[in-house]
């Protein structure tokens, strides 16, 4: 399918070929609405665009790309001189699950990492008043390079929901998303928020409204569990580079 949003430009950047939208949560969530891909790329994931060709062409075939990224906003103003609004996928769900037709019963599918932390967010959903029905809850499985999911599709395709959010890792959300987009039978809102449920929900740190206005959450999970994020974010340091390189060119594909 062909993007159907409309293009809000004055909040709109062009930033390693990609077309990020840096204005508020309210609009971007108004602007897929009635059906789209919204994607929320961060560092350690973004990085990888000129070595990734399902993540870079998951990237290109969204609707919607926010900027979740702390470090490429940093960047990005620091070299344009510009003041470019940086608008969190935290922050983006806070104001997702505010709305009445995403907390409408039946309206809404989640797709989860895993049992545990499925348990974990439905239990913080249904505690502040999103109680969510088990049939509208899916456990992704492991999914390689090339994503196919023919029993999420039908279960998509029979539920109809208008909304599905999904909270699994970057990198393999946003394929799985442009996936969906490209084989479901109706375009739903797609709204790929990573582990932003998990930092309410207590399935990973806590992240207060503060640390993420100040652009310190990965500071925060590094401190939470040095092992596995550390190298994550120390990793996405090329990005810097890509972005010193390229600014608002889509970089080339790396041969392999």
């Amino acid at each position: 399918m062909e993007n159907t949003i409309p293009a809000i430009h004055h909040a709109r950047r062009t930033i390693l070929g990609i077309s990020f939208f840096g204005g508020m949560a309210s609009d971007a969530i108004e602007a897929i609405r009635d059906g789209g891909l919204l994607v929320s790329p961060a560092a350690p994931a973004l990085k990888d665009l000129d070595s990734d060709a399902g993540y870079r062409d998951a990237l290109l075939g969204a609707d919607l790309a926010i900027t979740d990224s702390a470090l490429m906003v940093m960047v990005w103003n620091l070299m344009q001189h510009d003041s470019m609004r940086r608008l969190s996928g935290l922050k983006y769900l806070r104001e997702l699950i505010l709305q009445p037709d995403v907390r409408q019963a039946g309206n809404t599918l989640w797709i989860m990492a895993s049992p545990a932390s499925a348990a974990t967010n439905l239990q913080w959903l249904a505690d502040n008043g999103f109680a969510v029905e088990p049939e509208f809850v899916y456990i992704a499985p492991f999914y390689s390079s090339q994503i196919e999911d023919p029993p999420l599709l039908a279960l998509l395709n029979r539920l109809r929901p208008q909304h599905v959010i999904i909270t699994i890792g970057g990198g393999t959300q946003e394929r799985l998303g442009l996936y969906l987009k490209q084989h479901l039978s109706y375009l739903p809102a797609i709204h790929c928020i990573g582990a932003a449920i998990a930092f309410l929900s207590g399935d990973q740190v806590n992240i207060p409204v503060w640390v993420d206005r100040f652009y310190l959450c990965w500071l925060f999970r590094c401190f939470s569990e040095p092992k596995r994020f550390i190298p994550r974010y120390w990793s996405a340091r090329k990005l810097i580079v890509l972005l010193l390189r390229y600014r608002d060119r889509l970089p080339p594909m790396r041969s392999s």
